[in-house]
């Protein structure tokens, strides 16, 4: 009798189980064919994505990240739409409240990576600069190598390989020296002050007329900045053309020279600094009690006559 009852049961609930299989076949179909649907329209739009971002931002990292996001959206909008399609709207709501917590526990433990991710998306569509191009960033200057999708890649001016996080560029100040044609030259230099300001200053500018590279459409200008402890200084201004890095730094050592030749013809003294030693201030010692000048000198007579012997 027991296992007559067990039987009946079990018989029960496998009819029960094949009526609603039976009664949710069409929805099951139906499910499926929608679930390929949103597979081959997510395919799709991620080729016709890649392409376009190919197109208008020119980073094909960026445009095949984007697009297998776009992608699995696409198919993950299809599941919960099948689901629904089986009257398993209950699942469906649990699956997007784990998928909203596991979605924020990610963001909080890869915060920086998001980050970088997202700076690195903005930058692909803003493209503040190129590849070739040199920019200078906190302290990193360099040739971009590389720009990828999170990090972006440059040569610095000695050799080295610098692998610097797209969210650095992107919240702190950007220097791109490739970005304009010209790029100034300030030299600041020293003369006497026993000079003429006036004689200095047409002589100077005189001497960086033929620097290597120099704008001829833009003046030169020199300016006097103070007086200083030993000199008084002034900034002599040079518009010269970029081309790299080791030609603007070229051209800024022949200005260099040539003033330093032109001030030597014409007898313009650049003074060292001047220091002043007094020993005899306010209870300090002076020179000639510390040193017996007499001893020394007769020192140096005695070794002179010994020489001359």
């Amino acid at each position: 009798m027991e296992i007559k009852k067990y039987y009946d049961i079990i018989l029960e609930k496998l009819i029960n189980w094949s009526e609603l299989l039976v009664k949710m076949l069409p929805n099951f179909v139906l499910a499926v064919l929608v679930l390929v649907a949103f597979v081959f329209a997510g395919k799709l739009v991620k080729n016709l994505i890649k392409k376009l971002l190919q197109r208008t931002l020119q980073n094909n990292s960026l445009a095949q990240i984007v697009s297998k996001v776009v992608y699995f959206l696409v198919i993950a909008v299809g599941a919960f739409a099948a689901l629904s399609l089986l009257n398993l709207d209950k699942t469906v709501s649990s699956l997007l409240a784990g998928a909203g917590i596991i979605g924020l526990a990610l963001g909080f433990a890869f915060q920086d990576i998001a980050t970088n991710f997202i700076a690195g998306f903005f930058m692909a569509v803003k493209r503040p600069f190129k590849i070739g191009q040199v920019i200078h960033c906190e302290g990193h200057s360099g040739i971009i190598k590389h720009i990828g999708i999170r990090t972006t890649e440059i040569v610095s001016f000695q050799g080295q390989e610098v692998i610097i996080p797209n969210k650095m560029l992107f919240q702190n100040p950007l220097i791109n020296d490739s970005e304009n044609i010209y790029k100034r030259i300030d030299l600041d230099v020293g003369v006497s002050y026993g000079e003429d300001l006036e004689r200095v200053r047409e002589i100077a500018i005189k001497a960086v007329e033929n620097t290597p590279n120099i704008n001829k459409d833009k003046d030169i200008d020199l300016v006097y900045l103070a007086f200083g402890g030993s000199s008084i200084d002034f900034r002599i201004m040079i518009w010269v053309e970029f081309k790299s890095q080791l030609d603007f730094l070229k051209s800024q050592s022949e200005a260099l020279i040539a003033i330093k030749k032109a001030f030597d013809k014409e007898d313009i003294m650049i003074p060292f600094p001047i220091r002043t030693l007094d020993f005899g201030i306010k209870g300090g010692e002076k020179l000639n009690e510390i040193i017996d000048f007499e001893t020394i000198g007769n020192g140096k007579s005695e070794k002179t006559q010994e020489s001359n012997k």
